[in-house]
């Protein structure tokens, strides 16, 4: 369990070093993703860009593993 934690604390540290370079590449801008704004409070909804990272990280994890 302790390692578990460890690589998703790893993985959201890179996650957010990466998030200005996922920005610039449209990340969380993409067609069916959602942005609420009310007064002070801002909600991001993104599916679409969830499910792109999601089939980068298992290609990436698919050929890692051949």
């Amino acid at each position: 369990m302790a390692r578990a934690l460890v690589i998703a604390g790893l993985l959201l540290i890179v996650a957010g070093i990466a998030w200005p370079l996922m920005v610039k590449l449209g990340i969380g801008r993409l067609p069916g993703d959602f942005r609420f704004q009310r007064g002070g409070f801002t909600f991001y909804f993104t599916p679409s860009s969830g499910l792109v990272i999601s089939a980068i990280v298992s290609v990436l994890l698919w050929i890692l593993r051949r």
